[in-house]
């Protein structure tokens, strides 16, 4: 399951979309409070997560939720050219190579590393 982070309604709304056609369960929120909120009633095994929200920024969001679920995996989904994620984010396996920058002009890429971290692949 996945869950997808964006205060763009466009950019959530065509990631959902382009995710559930490629067999994912997909959850969306609007704001990292309402992404929380969600987490607290639905488990997810992976969130992607814009940077630039209201309220909590992504970098609050992951914290927050990290601390919610443990088991939860992110990727970055930004607008923000030179976002690099903090370093106590590597021990939960967010490092550079899963920040995507918006355009992402092949969504492929954002499907094949959220297969690769529920199948295991990646771990923290």
């Amino acid at each position: 399951m996945v869950l997808v982070v964006d205060d763009e309604e466009m950019v959530r709304e065509n990631l959902g979309a382009y995710l559930d056609d490629e067999g994912f369960t997909v959850f969306l929120a609007e704001s990292g409070e309402a992404g929380l909120a969600l987490l607290g009633r639905q488990g997810c095994d992976v969130a992607v997560v814009d940077m630039r929200l209201p309220g909590i920024n992504g970098n609050k969001f992951i914290q927050e939720a990290n601390a919610q679920n443990p088991g939860l995996r992110f990727l970055i989904h930004t607008g923000s050219l030179n976002y690099s994620p903090p370093a106590e984010f590597a021990r939960l396996g967010l490092t550079s190579d899963r920040v995507f920058i918006k355009p992402v002009p092949d969504m492929s890429v954002i499907a094949e590393a959220i297969r690769r971290i529920v199948a295991g692949e990646e771990k923290p």
